[in-house]
Order: C-alpha cells, then sequence, then structure tokens
C-alpha cells in the first residue's frame, strides 16, 4: 500500500530531474491513481514563458499515458520552497482528475508538512457538467 511518505520519496526524486534553468525552481509531484500505480513528473521550462509544464501537469500526462484516469492523492515537492502549493492553472487540473476530497500532500526536506484536499485548494472548481 502506498504511503504518504512514498508519494513524498517519488515527488522529491522526480524534483531532481526538473529541467528549471531559468527560474531555479524546481518542483516534483507525484500522484497515486486510483488504480494503486505511481506517477511522478517535474516541472520543465522552456525560454519562451510560459510555454513551460508544471511538475502536477506532467504527471498527470504520464498518469493518463499508463492509462488511469482519477487521482486518489498526490504529493508537491520543491527543494527551495517549504510547503509548495500547486499553482492555479495546477489546481484545475487536479481538480478534472478526482475526486474534491483527493488528498494534496504539501511537503518539506523532511516529508509531508500539511494535507489539504483538492477541493479546499480550489472550493469552486470547474466541472464538466459546468460547460456541457
Amino acid at each position: 500500500m502506498t504511503t504518504p511518505a512514498d508519494l513524498f520519496a517519488a515527488a522529491r526524486a522526480a524534483s531532481a530531474k526538473s529541467y528549471s534553468p531559468y527560474s531555479k525552481f524546481p518542483v516534483g509531484a507525484a500522484i497515486l491513481a486510483e488504480d494503486g500505480a505511481v506517477y511522478a513528473g517535474a516541472n520543465v521550462e522552456n525560454l519562451a514563458y510560459p510555454e513551460g509544464i508544471c511538475a502536477e501537469g506532467v504527471a498527470i500526462g504520464h498518469m493518463i499515458m499508463g492509462g488511469a484516469t482519477k487521482i486518489k492523492a498526490v504529493a508537491v515537492y520543491a527543494p527551495r520552497l517549504a510547503l509548495c502549493s500547486p499553482c492555479g492553472g495546477c489546481r484545475q487540473k487536479l481538480a478534472e482528475f478526482s475526486d474534491a476530497g483527493a488528498k494534496v500532500y504539501l511537503c518539506d526536506d523532511t516529508g509531508v508538512r500539511e494535507t489539504v484536499t483538492v477541493g479546499g485548494l480550489l472550493p469552486h472548481a470547474f466541472d464538466t457538467e459546468d460547460i456541457g
């Protein structure tokens, strides 16, 4: 069974693979999908701002390519910032692929320091029924 500490470790390892030569702000994310698999991602910057991709988006892409579609939990880690929270765009991306109660683990160098939910981060997310 995957624990929050396992997700932290995967997010931390992913952050080491970040391509962030401009901001020098690596971020890693690790998703626990409903199928029990863990999918990780790191941010990938591009000189043509804002064409980069956030770690959460990369992890979601890996999840989709792996055949899963639902997030149970996600850990986010940035070595230069304690408790790195997903940006606004990533909050909506997480909401797209999870329930409001999905756990979001905010991590520092020592591990998970705070647990929130997707709904708590984005209480009025767009829903597919909203555009329907």
